[in-house]
Protein backbone atom coordinates (compact mmCIF):
# COMPACT_ATOMS: atom_id res chain seq x y z
CA UNK A 1 0.00 0.00 0.00
CA UNK A 2 2.85 2.39 1.03
CA UNK A 3 2.46 6.20 2.04
CA UNK A 4 0.04 8.64 0.13
CA UNK A 5 2.03 11.24 0.06
CA UNK A 6 0.55 12.24 -3.15
CA UNK A 7 -0.67 15.50 -2.42
CA UNK A 8 2.42 17.53 -1.72
CA UNK A 9 5.01 15.56 -3.53
CA UNK A 10 5.76 16.62 -6.87
CA UNK A 11 7.18 14.77 -9.66
CA UNK A 12 8.21 15.36 -13.21
CA UNK A 13 6.95 13.38 -16.16
CA UNK A 14 9.57 11.92 -18.25
CA UNK A 15 9.56 9.22 -20.97
CA UNK A 16 11.83 5.76 -21.06
CA UNK A 17 13.80 7.05 -23.57
CA UNK A 18 15.17 9.56 -20.87
CA UNK A 19 15.92 6.52 -18.62
CA UNK A 20 18.31 4.83 -21.81
CA UNK A 21 21.82 3.85 -20.45
CA UNK A 22 19.97 3.84 -16.46
CA UNK A 23 20.25 1.05 -13.96
CA UNK A 24 16.81 0.70 -11.81
CA UNK A 25 16.40 -1.23 -8.64
CA UNK A 26 12.85 -2.40 -9.24
CA UNK A 27 10.92 -3.34 -5.98
CA UNK A 28 9.59 -6.65 -7.11
CA UNK A 29 6.74 -7.40 -4.95
CA UNK A 30 4.81 -4.29 -6.32
CA UNK A 31 5.83 -4.69 -9.59
CA UNK A 32 4.37 -8.29 -9.72
CA UNK A 33 1.26 -7.17 -7.88
CA UNK A 34 0.22 -4.70 -10.64
CA UNK A 35 0.92 -7.19 -13.16
CA UNK A 36 -1.80 -9.80 -11.48
CA UNK A 37 -3.59 -7.46 -10.59
CA UNK A 38 -3.80 -5.56 -14.22
CA UNK A 39 -3.26 -8.45 -16.65
CA UNK A 40 -6.40 -10.07 -16.81
CA UNK A 41 -9.65 -11.14 -18.68
CA UNK A 42 -12.69 -8.23 -18.89
CA UNK A 43 -14.27 -9.92 -16.05
CA UNK A 44 -11.12 -10.47 -14.09
CA UNK A 45 -10.08 -13.20 -14.30
CA UNK A 46 -5.66 -13.66 -14.25
CA UNK A 47 -4.12 -15.33 -17.45
CA UNK A 48 -3.59 -19.27 -17.08
CA UNK A 49 -2.20 -21.89 -19.16
CA UNK A 50 -3.84 -24.98 -19.14
CA UNK A 51 -3.39 -26.55 -15.97
CA UNK A 52 -4.69 -23.15 -14.43
CA UNK A 53 -1.90 -21.95 -13.11
CA UNK A 54 -1.70 -18.17 -13.18
CA UNK A 55 0.52 -16.58 -15.26
CA UNK A 56 -0.13 -12.79 -15.55
CA UNK A 57 2.46 -12.52 -13.50
CA UNK A 58 4.98 -13.60 -15.69
CA UNK A 59 3.31 -12.25 -19.01
CA UNK A 60 4.01 -9.09 -17.60
CA UNK A 61 8.08 -9.69 -16.38
CA UNK A 62 8.41 -11.08 -19.82
CA UNK A 63 7.29 -8.40 -22.44
CA UNK A 64 7.60 -5.48 -20.12
CA UNK A 65 11.24 -6.29 -19.13
CA UNK A 66 12.26 -6.86 -22.92
CA UNK A 67 10.56 -3.41 -23.78
CA UNK A 68 13.22 -2.01 -20.57
CA UNK A 69 16.24 -3.47 -22.33
CA UNK A 70 15.21 -2.35 -25.69
CA UNK A 71 15.12 0.92 -23.99
CA UNK A 72 18.17 0.81 -23.22
CA UNK A 73 17.47 0.22 -19.65
CA UNK A 74 18.97 -1.97 -16.98
CA UNK A 75 16.65 -2.91 -14.04
CA UNK A 76 17.71 -5.45 -11.04
CA UNK A 77 15.04 -6.44 -8.77
CA UNK A 78 14.88 -6.54 -5.30
CA UNK A 79 13.01 -9.19 -3.67
CA UNK A 80 11.08 -8.62 0.20
CA UNK A 81 12.24 -10.39 2.39
CA UNK A 82 11.24 -10.62 6.24
CA UNK A 83 8.89 -7.95 7.12
CA UNK A 84 9.36 -6.23 10.25
CA UNK A 85 6.84 -7.15 13.29
CA UNK A 86 5.33 -4.58 12.95
CA UNK A 87 3.94 -5.15 9.32
CA UNK A 88 2.10 -8.17 10.80
CA UNK A 89 -1.17 -6.66 11.12
CA UNK A 90 -1.54 -5.08 7.99
CA UNK A 91 -0.09 -8.20 6.27
CA UNK A 92 -3.17 -9.90 8.08
CA UNK A 93 -5.31 -6.97 7.07
CA UNK A 94 -4.30 -7.28 2.84
CA UNK A 95 -4.93 -11.15 2.87
CA UNK A 96 -8.55 -10.71 4.65
CA UNK A 97 -9.31 -7.75 1.81
CA UNK A 98 -7.90 -10.58 -0.72
CA UNK A 99 -9.96 -13.35 0.50
CA UNK A 100 -13.17 -10.65 0.74
CA UNK A 101 -12.38 -10.14 -2.99
CA UNK A 102 -12.12 -13.14 -4.20
CA UNK A 103 -15.55 -13.96 -2.82
CA UNK A 104 -16.85 -10.91 -4.31
CA UNK A 105 -15.64 -11.84 -8.05
CA UNK A 106 -16.77 -15.19 -8.35
CA UNK A 107 -19.97 -14.19 -6.86
CA UNK A 108 -20.07 -10.72 -9.62
CA UNK A 109 -19.02 -13.08 -12.39
CA UNK A 110 -21.70 -15.56 -11.61
CA UNK A 111 -24.40 -12.98 -12.03
CA UNK A 112 -22.83 -11.17 -15.11
CA UNK A 113 -21.84 -8.15 -13.40
CA UNK A 114 -18.61 -7.89 -15.47
CA UNK A 115 -17.18 -4.45 -14.34
CA UNK A 116 -17.81 -5.41 -10.60
CA UNK A 117 -16.33 -9.08 -11.50
CA UNK A 118 -13.15 -7.13 -13.11
CA UNK A 119 -12.71 -4.81 -10.00
CA UNK A 120 -12.96 -7.39 -7.39
CA UNK A 121 -10.59 -9.66 -9.46
CA UNK A 122 -7.59 -7.19 -9.34
CA UNK A 123 -8.18 -6.98 -5.91
CA UNK A 124 -8.07 -10.57 -5.15
CA UNK A 125 -4.59 -10.76 -6.40
CA UNK A 126 -2.47 -13.18 -4.72
CA UNK A 127 1.31 -14.18 -4.66
CA UNK A 128 2.70 -17.03 -3.95
CA UNK A 129 5.77 -18.35 -3.24
CA UNK A 130 6.28 -20.89 -6.51
CA UNK A 131 5.12 -17.12 -8.41
CA UNK A 132 8.17 -15.52 -6.81
CA UNK A 133 10.34 -18.70 -7.90
CA UNK A 134 9.80 -19.08 -11.16
CA UNK A 135 9.52 -15.12 -11.34
CA UNK A 136 13.44 -14.81 -10.18
CA UNK A 137 14.23 -17.64 -12.49
CA UNK A 138 12.75 -15.92 -15.51
CA UNK A 139 14.27 -12.56 -14.64
CA UNK A 140 17.62 -14.95 -14.02
CA UNK A 141 16.97 -16.46 -17.56
CA UNK A 142 16.73 -12.67 -19.22
CA UNK A 143 19.75 -11.73 -18.21
CA UNK A 144 18.06 -9.22 -15.41
CA UNK A 145 20.16 -9.43 -11.54
CA UNK A 146 18.03 -10.49 -8.99
CA UNK A 147 18.29 -9.66 -5.52
CA UNK A 148 17.17 -10.80 -2.16
CA UNK A 149 16.55 -7.89 0.27
CA UNK A 150 17.01 -8.54 4.31
CA UNK A 151 13.82 -6.99 4.77
CA UNK A 152 12.28 -4.80 2.72
CA UNK A 153 12.55 -4.25 -0.85
CA UNK A 154 12.07 -0.90 -1.10
CA UNK A 155 14.56 0.30 1.47
CA UNK A 156 17.43 -2.02 -0.04
CA UNK A 157 16.71 -0.55 -3.48
CA UNK A 158 17.09 3.19 -1.37
CA UNK A 159 20.21 1.81 -0.31
CA UNK A 160 21.48 1.20 -3.86
CA UNK A 161 20.67 4.26 -4.85
CA UNK A 162 22.36 5.81 -2.40
CA UNK A 163 25.67 3.75 -2.66
CA UNK A 164 25.58 4.59 -6.96
CA UNK A 165 24.75 0.69 -8.15
CA UNK A 166 21.43 2.02 -9.70
CA UNK A 167 20.52 5.90 -10.84
CA UNK A 168 16.96 5.47 -9.14
CA UNK A 169 14.92 3.00 -7.45
CA UNK A 170 11.13 2.04 -9.29
CA UNK A 171 8.14 1.44 -7.08
CA UNK A 172 4.54 2.54 -6.82
CA UNK A 173 4.78 3.73 -3.23
CA UNK A 174 6.11 6.53 -1.89
CA UNK A 175 7.66 4.88 0.70
CA UNK A 176 11.31 4.67 -1.32
CA UNK A 177 11.75 8.56 -0.68
CA UNK A 178 10.89 7.58 3.42
CA UNK A 179 14.08 5.13 3.02
CA UNK A 180 15.65 8.04 2.05
CA UNK A 181 16.11 7.42 -1.95
CA UNK A 182 17.85 9.94 -3.77
CA UNK A 183 15.55 9.58 -6.62
CA UNK A 184 12.39 7.45 -7.58
CA UNK A 185 10.27 6.26 -10.35
CA UNK A 186 6.80 5.93 -10.75
CA UNK A 187 4.82 4.16 -13.79
CA UNK A 188 7.84 2.09 -14.82
CA UNK A 189 5.83 -0.93 -15.62
CA UNK A 190 2.20 0.61 -16.46
CA UNK A 191 2.96 3.50 -18.88
CA UNK A 192 0.95 3.23 -21.56
CA UNK A 193 -2.51 3.32 -22.29
CA UNK A 194 -4.75 2.59 -20.23
CA UNK A 195 -8.72 1.66 -19.91
CA UNK A 196 -10.37 4.40 -17.01
CA UNK A 197 -12.48 2.74 -14.81
CA UNK A 198 -16.78 2.02 -15.66
CA UNK A 199 -15.85 4.40 -18.75
CA UNK A 200 -14.94 3.42 -22.69
CA UNK A 201 -12.32 6.13 -22.24
CA UNK A 202 -8.40 5.65 -21.75
CA UNK A 203 -5.65 7.64 -20.74
CA UNK A 204 -2.20 7.68 -21.01
CA UNK A 205 0.14 6.75 -18.32
CA UNK A 206 3.24 8.15 -18.62
CA UNK A 207 6.42 7.76 -16.11
CA UNK A 208 7.43 9.85 -13.68
CA UNK A 209 10.82 10.85 -11.62
CA UNK A 210 10.87 12.38 -7.96
CA UNK A 211 13.88 13.54 -7.03
CA UNK A 212 13.92 13.73 -2.93
CA UNK A 213 16.26 16.52 -2.04
CA UNK A 214 14.24 18.43 -4.28
CA UNK A 215 11.43 17.49 -2.36
CA UNK A 216 12.65 18.27 0.45
CA UNK A 217 13.74 21.39 -0.06
CA UNK A 218 10.40 22.78 -2.01
CA UNK A 219 8.34 21.84 1.23
CA UNK A 220 10.81 23.29 3.75
CA UNK A 221 11.80 20.17 5.98
CA UNK A 222 14.37 17.47 6.64
CA UNK A 223 13.94 14.00 5.79
CA UNK A 224 13.42 12.87 9.49
CA UNK A 225 10.53 15.39 9.27
CA UNK A 226 9.38 13.85 6.06
CA UNK A 227 9.23 10.46 7.57
CA UNK A 228 6.95 11.99 10.21
CA UNK A 229 4.53 13.34 8.20
CA UNK A 230 3.97 9.88 6.65
CA UNK A 231 3.39 8.58 10.20
CA UNK A 232 0.94 10.62 10.75
CA UNK A 233 -1.15 10.16 7.39
CA UNK A 234 -0.32 6.28 7.41
CA UNK A 235 1.80 3.70 6.76
CA UNK A 236 2.22 0.14 6.46
CA UNK A 237 3.37 -0.07 10.35
CA UNK A 238 0.50 2.32 11.55
CA UNK A 239 -3.11 3.54 10.74
CA UNK A 240 -3.06 7.39 9.60
CA UNK A 241 -3.71 9.81 12.75
CA UNK A 242 -7.61 10.82 12.17
CA UNK A 243 -8.18 14.09 9.91
CA UNK A 244 -5.06 14.16 9.27
CA UNK A 245 -4.39 14.20 5.07
CA UNK A 246 -0.62 14.97 4.04
CA UNK A 247 -1.38 18.88 3.60
CA UNK A 248 -2.39 19.12 7.29
CA UNK A 249 0.43 16.56 8.37
CA UNK A 250 3.23 19.08 6.67
CA UNK A 251 1.56 22.09 8.36
CA UNK A 252 1.61 20.30 11.79
CA UNK A 253 5.24 19.09 11.37
CA UNK A 254 6.61 22.42 10.18
CA UNK A 255 4.81 23.74 13.27
CA UNK A 256 5.91 21.88 15.89
CA UNK A 257 8.89 20.45 14.51
CA UNK A 258 8.77 16.58 15.69
CA UNK A 259 5.82 14.04 16.49
CA UNK A 260 7.70 13.94 20.21
CA UNK A 261 6.47 18.12 20.11
CA UNK A 262 3.23 17.15 18.31
CA UNK A 263 2.41 15.05 21.36
CA UNK A 264 3.60 17.39 24.32
CA UNK A 265 3.05 20.75 23.03
CA UNK A 266 -0.16 20.15 20.63
CA UNK A 267 -1.60 17.08 22.85
CA UNK A 268 -2.76 15.24 20.25
CA UNK A 269 -2.30 11.64 21.79
CA UNK A 270 -0.54 9.10 18.99
CA UNK A 271 -1.51 5.32 20.04
CA UNK A 272 1.45 3.56 18.21
CA UNK A 273 5.43 3.63 18.65
CA UNK A 274 6.00 5.87 16.43
CA UNK A 275 10.12 5.87 17.57
CA UNK A 276 10.07 2.40 16.40
CA UNK A 277 8.50 3.07 13.23
CA UNK A 278 10.11 6.31 12.44
CA UNK A 279 13.92 3.96 13.41
CA UNK A 280 12.23 1.43 10.73
CA UNK A 281 12.49 4.17 8.11
CA UNK A 282 15.60 5.77 8.86
CA UNK A 283 17.40 2.93 9.99
CA UNK A 284 16.69 -0.06 8.27
CA UNK A 285 18.68 -3.45 7.77
CA UNK A 286 21.17 -3.62 4.87
CA UNK A 287 23.31 -5.58 2.29
CA UNK A 288 26.47 -5.73 1.18
CA UNK A 289 26.19 -5.18 -2.37
CA UNK A 290 28.37 -7.12 -5.34
CA UNK A 291 28.88 -5.46 -8.50
CA UNK A 292 25.99 -5.88 -10.77
CA UNK A 293 26.22 -8.20 -13.86
CA UNK A 294 23.46 -7.97 -16.74
CA UNK A 295 24.98 -11.03 -18.74
CA UNK A 296 22.97 -12.41 -22.30
CA UNK A 297 19.90 -13.34 -22.01
CA UNK A 298 19.10 -17.16 -22.30
CA UNK A 299 16.55 -18.13 -24.98
CA UNK A 300 16.09 -21.77 -24.56
CA UNK A 301 15.26 -21.25 -20.85
CA UNK A 302 12.81 -18.92 -21.38
CA UNK A 303 11.17 -20.72 -23.68
CA UNK A 304 11.44 -23.68 -21.56
CA UNK A 305 9.96 -21.56 -18.75
CA UNK A 306 7.12 -19.64 -20.89
CA UNK A 307 6.17 -22.17 -23.96
CA UNK A 308 6.93 -25.85 -22.52
CA UNK A 309 5.96 -25.05 -18.50
CA UNK A 310 3.52 -22.41 -18.86
CA UNK A 311 2.00 -23.07 -22.30
CA UNK A 312 2.70 -19.50 -23.63
CA UNK A 313 2.69 -19.36 -27.67
CA UNK A 314 5.69 -20.09 -28.97
CA UNK A 315 5.82 -17.73 -32.30
CA UNK A 316 4.77 -14.71 -30.38
CA UNK A 317 7.43 -15.88 -27.60
CA UNK A 318 10.43 -15.94 -30.14
CA UNK A 319 9.67 -12.63 -32.07
CA UNK A 320 9.77 -10.97 -28.85
CA UNK A 321 13.00 -12.76 -28.55
CA UNK A 322 14.12 -11.49 -31.46
CA UNK A 323 13.59 -8.13 -30.88
CA UNK A 324 15.43 -8.23 -27.60
CA UNK A 325 18.72 -9.55 -29.40
CA UNK A 326 18.46 -6.94 -32.12
CA UNK A 327 18.16 -4.60 -30.03
CA UNK A 328 21.11 -5.65 -27.56
CA UNK A 329 23.32 -5.98 -30.67
CA UNK A 330 22.53 -2.50 -31.93
CA UNK A 331 23.02 -1.51 -28.13
CA UNK A 332 26.26 -3.34 -27.29
CA UNK A 333 27.50 -3.69 -30.74
CA UNK A 334 29.35 -6.63 -32.92
CA UNK A 335 30.82 -7.93 -29.85
CA UNK A 336 27.54 -9.78 -29.25
CA UNK A 337 27.47 -11.32 -32.80
CA UNK A 338 29.56 -14.76 -31.71
CA UNK A 339 28.01 -14.93 -28.35
CA UNK A 340 24.54 -14.74 -30.50
CA UNK A 341 25.09 -16.66 -33.36
CA UNK A 342 23.31 -20.26 -32.48
CA UNK A 343 20.05 -18.06 -31.71
CA UNK A 344 19.62 -16.90 -35.25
Amino acid sequence: MGTKLGDIIRAETITLNDLAGRELAVDAFNTLYQFLSGIRQPDGTPLMDRSGQVTSHLSGLFYRNVNLLESGIRPVYVFDGKAPQLKADEVKRRREIRKAAYKTWEKAKAEGRIEDARKAGQASSRLTSDMIEESKNLLTALGIPVIQAPSEGEALAAQMAREGFVWASASQDNDSLLYNCPRMIRNLSISGRRKVARSKAYKTVHPEVIDLDLNLKLLGITREQLVDIAILIGTDYNEKVPRVGPKTALKLVKQYGSLEKIESEKGMELRFPYEEIRELFLNPPTLKIEKLKWPDPEPDAIKRILCTEHDFGEDRVQSTLNRLFKALEELHGSTKQSALSDFF
